[in-house]
């Protein structure tokens, strides 16, 4: 007989359902639905809990040199089933929570209309 290996059973709990592929490739496509800079090619990149999007910086106005700039953080909160969008202060160099969502397709609606012009600068 062979012995079996320890096992250690892992609950749905345990596993952090964001970041993930369906949900990158969701966002992804959302984006291409935007009404800023729409001739830009943001790319969406998993992080801890979630999604960073950065893009070339077209307007100038955060880069001078056209450089990739951080656009929104997109955190899932597992204990509330939520969505937090973030955006970049790009004085300080810090991330602002702009506000908590039920559902993702209310943050990329959010997001991707930005008449405020938070976001796509």
């Amino acid at each position: 007989m062979s012995a079996q290996p320890n096992r250690i059973p892992v609950s749905p709990a345990d596993v952090a359902p964001h970041p993930n592929d369906v949900d990158r490739k969701r966002i992804e496509r959302a984006l291409a639905c935007r009404e800023r800079y729409r001739y830009v090619s943001p790319s969406v990149r998993a992080v801890t809990g979630g999604y960073r999007i950065e893009s070339a910086c077209c307007s100038r106005n955060i880069d001078p040199t056209g450089g990739i700039v951080d656009i929104a953080l997109l955190q899932y909160v597992p204990g509330r089933h939520a969505w937090q969008l973030y955006r970049r202060d790009h004085a300080t160099r810090q991330w602002k929570l702009y506000d908590t969502y039920d559902r993702l397709s209310q943050l990329l609606e959010r997001l991707n209309t930005d008449p405020e012009r938070i976001f796509w600068k």
